[in-house]
C-alpha cells in the first residue's frame, strides 16, 4: 500500500510537467513571432558592438560584415583615453548611485505616509503631487537653474544629486503609495499593539515587504540618470564635471568619422544598463504588476 501511494506522489508530478510541456501550434506560432521581435530588437545592439571592433574606415562598408576581420579590441582603449573619460565615468557613477539612493529611500518614505498613514489634507497634497507629473521638464528647467545660481552650485554634483533626495520623482512615490496599499494593514495594528512606533513599523515591518517595488524605482531611477543628458548639460560646465553622455557627445565631435570609437563607448555605456535589466527583471516586473493591482 505504501508503495503505491508513492509511486502515486511521484506520478502526479510528471503528469503535470507533461502537460506544461506539451503546447498547441499557437503557442508554438506566439513564441516564434516573440523570438523573431527579440532578434530584430538585438540587431541595433549587435551593429553597435560589430562596428566598435571594426578598424577605422570600414565602420559602413556595405553589406554589413558583422563579424570584423580583423577583430580590434583596441579600439576600446584608444576611444576611452582620447577624452577623460576616467572622470566622465566616476561622475557618472557617483551621481547615479547617490541619486538612485536617495530616491529609494525618500519615495519609500513619502509613499508610506500616502498610503498608509491618516492625515488632514493627504489626499488633495497626494493629488497635487500627481499633478506634477503633468509638467514638462522643460517648464520647470529655467526656475529649477535660478534656483541652483542662486544657491551658488552650479559647475557641481549637487543638482543632479540633491532632487532624488526630495522624493525623487511623483512616479516613484505613486508607485510606492499603490505598493503599500495593498499590504494588510493588520501588520501596522498588530506591530502597534507591541508598542512600535510609526518609524519603526515602516523600517522593520513595511519596508522589507516592498522588494519588488524598490527595485523597480531602482531601475527606473539607475537607467534614467545614467543616460541623463540635459541636466548635465545645463549644470556642468568644466571637463572634471561632465559625464559619459556629455563625453559621448563630444567624441561625435571630436572622432569625426570615427564610428568605431563612438560604437565602443556607445556600447561600453549601454551594457550597464542591459545588465541591470538583465538581472532584475523579475522584481521590476512583480513591482510594476503588483503596484497595479494594489490600487484595484
Amino acid at each position: 500500500m505504501s508503495l503505491g501511494i508513492a509511486e502515486a506522489k511521484r506520478t502526479v508530478p510528471l503528469e503535470r510537467l507533461r502537460s506544461r510541456i506539451v503546447t498547441t501550434p499557437g503557442h508554438l506560432i506566439l513564441h516564434g513571432v516573440l523570438l523573431a521581435i527579440s532578434v530584430i530588437a538585438l540587431i541595433p545592439m549587435i551593429w553597435m558592438l560589430s562596428t566598435s571592433l571594426k578598424t577605422s574606415g570600414t565602420e559602413l562598408e556595405w553589406p554589413i560584415q558583422w563579424v570584423p576581420q580583423p577583430i580590434v579590441w583596441s579600439n576600446y582603449i584608444h576611444a576611452h583615453t582620447m577624452l577623460a573619460f576616467g572622470y566622465y565615468y566616476r561622475n557618472t557613477i557617483t551621481i547615479t548611485l547617490l541619486s538612485t539612493l536617495g530616491a529609494v529611500i525618500t519615495s519609500s518614505m513619502a509613499g508610506y505616509a500616502f498610503g498608509r498613514l491618516r492625515f488632514i489634507g493627504r489626499t488633495p497634497l497626494f493629488g497635487l503631487v500627481l499633478a506634477t507629473m503633468m509638467l514638462p521638464n522643460i517648464v520647470t528647467l529655467i526656475p529649477t537653474y535660478l534656483i541652483w545660481r542662486y544657491l551658488g552650485w552650479l559647475d557641481t554634483l549637487v543638482p543632479l544629486i540633491v532632487p532624488s533626495w526630495l522624493g525623487g520623482s511623483a512616479f516613484y512615490i505613486f508607485l510606492m503609495r499603490q505598493f503599500m496599499m495593498g499590504l494588510p494593514r493588520e501588520l501596522d495594528e498588530a506591530a502597534r499593539m507591541d508598542g512600535a512606533s510609526t518609524y519603526r513599523i515602516f523600517w522593520q515591518v513595511v519596508l522589507p515587504l516592498c522588494g519588488p517595488a524598490l527595485a523597480a524605482i531602482a531601475i527606473f531611477s539607475f537607467v534614467a540618470h545614467w543616460t541623463d543628458f540635459l541636466a548635465p548639460l545645463i549644470y556642468l560646465n568644466s571637463d572634471h564635471n561632465r559625464t559619459v553622455a556629455i563625453g559621448l557627445a563630444l567624441g561625435v565631435g571630436a572622432y569625426h568619422t570615427s564610428y568605431n570609437y563612438v560604437m565602443a563607448i556607445s556600447f561600453t555605456m549601454t551594457l550597464p544598463i542591459v545588465a541591470l535589466f538583465f538581472f532584475a527583471q523579475r522584481y521590476f516586473m512583480k513591482g510594476v504588476v503588483l503596484s497595479g493591482l494594489a490600487g484595484r
